[in-house]
């Protein structure tokens, strides 16, 4: 069966899966492999959950009436996505870089949605599976969609861009993420400067911060709208506030490093057309969630949890936002921060230099990296170690910032703090 048979039978109801946890009724299952997982082995089980047809790709597998056998299911899905992309009507605005991108999408999408109908990628489906899921969700009803893309090496954005054909693009930042598989800073801004590339070769357009040099060098071939010149940072301690034609909004985001994501999500509506007021009232209502600068208030301690992720710049500017704020009694809690390869050493140490600049009352490191750095402050090699201790040495009338790579899961010790 070809593609344009397989899109026929997917179009019915525009429905597809890969984990028959959440199969839904008429749903195309798609059954993808792993290291530790054989999606073949679970076809007959989406059958009986209520999909329509399992792709597979293991003989063994299929039989003539609910499974189709292709030869890669991952790339049929990326297929089926590409072919899916080429029907759609909607305009796709696609944006990657190392920090802001989940936040970003998710101001641009209830920006864009007061106006639009919109979809945008859901939580982090961001890569080679989540991009072509991810447009496998839009229906010919979305007038607009937001797709993040991630990566952690060369040509994967080359290669999203390929199935999501943005019309427009956005790149957050260069920073130090991934480094490990990018090959260092240099590699990550090649890597992610592949989705300006896809624009450029394809005339198409680019929103990019004037005050950034590197963006603006990086879109000299391209077509770009450039920030609104009247978005004004007013205040960022802890919420950011800022001016835009005139109208102030007040946000639920902490740091002066979101006002570029707010920014460019207020550039956008103005560019589509966003009445002024509605971009306010979007961007005012939007609260984070999912472990990113969360603001939590505990029975004695007002906590920051901003541990979904974490690299040398994410780390960097929120360490710098959170000694901003106004406060005697404060306390981080940093956990380590993964796939940096051979800088790890060197960039655990960086942060653990700046952290003890802050002289913050209290100050633990968690996880084997930071454990080898040298500091005049708490280090714990595993959460244990940290769990076990915040138990005996209860944390009370603080500011907390807790902050880690999401393999670190660092937010389970909101248990034990009151």
């Amino acid at each position: 069966m070809n593609i344009t048979e397989i899109y026929k039978l997917y179009s019915k109801n525009y429905l597809v899966d890969t984990d028959t946890r959440k199969i839904r009724e008429n749903t195309l299952f798609f059954a993808l492999k792993g290291d530790n997982f054989n999606g073949n082995k679970f076809a007959s089980e989406a059958i009986k959950k209520g999909a329509s047809f399992a792709i597979i790709d293991e003989e063994e597998y299929h039989n003539n009436k609910t499974t189709i056998l292709v030869k890669n299911v991952l790339e049929t899905l990326q297929d089926l996505a590409r072919y899916h992309r080429k029907q759609l009507k909607a305009t796709i605005i696609a944006l990657t870089g190392s920090n802001g991108k989940t936040t970003t999408k998710e101001l641009i999408n209830v920006v864009l949605s007061k106006k639009y109908n919109t979809k945008a990628t859901k939580g982090n489906l961001n890569n080679h599976i989540g991009v072509p899921l991810t447009l496998l969700s839009f229906t010919p009803d979305e007038e607009m969609g937001i797709v993040e893309m991630g990566a952690n090496h060369q040509k994967e954005i080359e290669f999203l861009c390929s199935i999501a054909n943005p019309d427009y693009g956005y790149i957050t930042n260069f920073g130090k993420a991934h480094l490990e598989g990018f090959g260092g800073v240099e590699g990550v801004i090649k890597g992610k400067s592949e989705l300006y590339n896809y624009l450029i070769k394809n005339n198409k357009t680019a929103f990019i911060n004037s005050d950034d040099e590197l963006q603006v060098q990086k879109t000299n071939n391209c077509n770009t709208i450039h920030f609104n010149s009247s978005i004004k940072l007013i205040d960022a301690s802890p919420f950011v506030k800022l001016s835009f034609n005139s109208n102030i909004i007040t946000t639920n985001l902490i740091g002066s490093y979101n006002y570029n994501n707010i920014a460019v999500a207020i550039t956008i509506g103005n560019y589509f057309k966003v009445l002024d007021v509605d971009i306010q009232s979007a961007i005012e209502k939007y609260t984070p969630t999912n472990n990113r600068s969360q603001i939590i208030n505990k029975e004695s301690n007002y906590i920051i949890l901003d541990a979904y992720n974490a690299n040398p710049s994410s780390m960097k500017v929120a360490l710098e936002n959170f000694a901003r704020l106004e406060s005697k009694f404060k306390t981080v809690i940093l956990g380590d921060m993964f796939e940096l390869g051979s800088s790890a050493e060197i960039e655990h140490q960086y942060i653990v230099d700046l952290a003890d600049s802050f002289n913050f009352e209290n100050t633990f490191y968690v996880g084997e990296n930071f454990h080898k750095t040298t500091t005049k402050n708490k280090k714990l090699i595993s959460f244990s170690e940290l769990e076990d201790f915040i138990k005996k040495n209860p944390l009370e009338n603080q500011k907390i910032l807790i902050k880690g790579s999401r393999g670190m899961g660092l937010e389970r010790i909101l248990n034990f703090i009151d």
